[in-house]
């Protein structure tokens, strides 16, 4: 089947293939002909599968009739909305619009938290067609009165899991609330929890529902690896296995942020370019970092799982899971990152001994025997390498001392110790002339007499020093 026999518009077709495509993916061929029909639609498929093309070309075509290139705002009303979990796939979905509508003067814009709201608002009120938003930033928008929702043909819950997941179902139904009751809506997900169908249930009407493969697979294209190792020499493989592939761009999760930002110091230590994202950077910080990565000049981009959704860089040939994820749905997008839109992709799980549950979790999951192996030199319980238990690099994770350097202390000097364990008759002693005279507090053992003890010289006139016992 070709795009050009799904019915959609030349202006549509033209935009598409100057991307390159020309035949529709299977959830692509089975969702565009439902959404122009106008039906509700409930629609799973592995992640990377083309989702966001799936519904935005249809509803470019439904608002096609719109379209027109006058000035007042209120020829542009807000006529189709996508909701989105993170700001990364706002984003994606933002720009594969642009894309979409470049022959057709239908206007788009994407909000989401993290940015100043002025020039998000500037555009809103200047009107637009379709807004790509996350829950919180919408509702920001609506209490300032910068966007109407009256005139909503379209709703858009994109990964819909993921938003229950991160507690977004009040500001959902809130805003749902707000919509115009007849109105066509579209659920798209990698993965249908029952809480899914429970919204679905509450808010769309007969929804057809379309799978095109079984859910919480993996795609087949992926070549799924595990390797056993010891949780505080993963860094260490880690390193090792991207330079022994010679991995030119690769996602490594994590499952904090903390950890995302010392593992990233670490790799960083051991000459590879790489950056961590998470929640708590900047969202201009985070869309320089993805820009960075994205060109290549990034090799190595470190992420919480805020990154798992809406990630698209095309032919990422490599995924590593380093901490296995608390939810084996979360290790299906994460893999997800790699092998889409048909080509081929490498996913490498690091699994210590205390990931053994979530281990067995994945393989329940995806019906899948992920068999773990071992990587000579890096087995489980055998002595580290010479060169990586010498410089104690892990002791001060949180930074301030110089790469490299030993954090153990060094037996302390006669001038280092402290003056202040020093008795004042030890002081006196040592003023009158006495030369070395010991001092024995009184109730003092036999065995504490014997641990001696030199008074700091600093404290002493020129060649004298007491020895005082404990």
């Amino acid at each position: 089947m070709l795009f050009s026999e799904l019915g959609l518009s030349p202006e549509i077709l033209r935009a598409i293939e100057e991307q390159g495509y020309s035949e529709p993916t299977p959830i692509q061929a089975k969702a565009i002909p439902l959404v122009l029909s106008g039906r509700d639609l409930l629609a799973a498929a592995q992640t990377g599968t083309g989702k966001t093309a799936a519904f935005m070309l249809p509803i470019l075509e439904r608002l096609k009739k719109f379209a027109n290139t006058s000035v007042s705002p209120a020829m542009h009303p807000v006529r189709a909305l996508v909701l989105s979990p993170t700001r990364e796939l706002a984003d994606q979905i933002g720009v594969n619009v642009k894309t979409y509508t470049k022959y057709l003067p239908l206007r788009a814009t994407t909000v989401f938290g993290g940015m100043n709201m002025d020039p998000q608002t500037a555009e809103l009120r200047r009107g637009v067609e379709v807004v790509i938003a996350t829950p919180g930033r919408l509702l920001d928008h609506i209490q300032q009165k910068s966007i109407q929702l009256n005139k909503v043909e379209v709703l858009v819950l994109d990964e819909a899991d993921r938003m229950l997941d991160m507690g977004f179902i009040q500001d959902i139904r809130k805003i749902m609330s707000m919509l115009p009751k007849e109105r066509q809506t579209l659920l798209f997900s990698a993965t249908f929890a029952p809480e899914i169908k429970r919204l679905a249930a509450d808010f769309m009407k007969d929804p057809q529902t379309v799978e095109v493969a079984r859910q919480n697979a993996t795609n087949e294209q992926v070549e799924q690896l595990v390797y056993s190792v010891d949780a505080g020499r993963k860094r260490y493989l880690l390193s090792h296995l991207i330079k022994q592939r010679d991995m030119s761009q690769v996602i490594v999760f994590c499952k904090t942020k903390l950890s995302a930002d010392q593992l990233a110091r670490d790799l960083k230590r051991d000459g590879l370019v790489a950056e961590a994202i998470h929640g708590d950077k900047a969202q201009a910080s985070r869309l320089e970092i993805l820009s960075a990565f994205k060109e290549g000049s990034l090799r190595v981009l470190v992420a919480t799982d805020v990154a798992a959704r809406g990630l698209d860089i095309s032919e990422l040939p490599f995924v590593v899971n380093y901490e296995l994820p608390n939810s084996p749905e979360d290790y299906v997008h994460r893999i997800g990152r790699t092998g889409r839109a048909g080509a081929s992709g490498v996913a490498i799980s690091l699994m210590s001994p205390a990931e053994t549950r979530q281990h067995e979790a994945i393989e329940k999951l995806t019906r899948q025997t992920l068999t773990p192996q071992t990587v000579a030199g890096f087995e489980p319980g055998a002595a580290a390498p010479r060169e990586e238990s010498a410089p104690r690099r892990e002791r001060d994770r949180d930074g301030g001392r110089e790469h490299g350097r030993s954090t153990t202390r060094a037996p302390l000097r006669e001038t280092q110790r402290d003056p202040m364990s020093v008795p004042a008759s030890a002081l006196m002693a040592g003023k009158s002339g006495e030369g070395l005279k010991t001092i024995k507090p009184a109730g003092s053992s036999r065995r504490s007499r014997k641990a001696q003890r030199e008074v700091p010289a600093l404290l002493l006139p020129p060649r004298y020093k007491v020895e005082v016992s404990r």
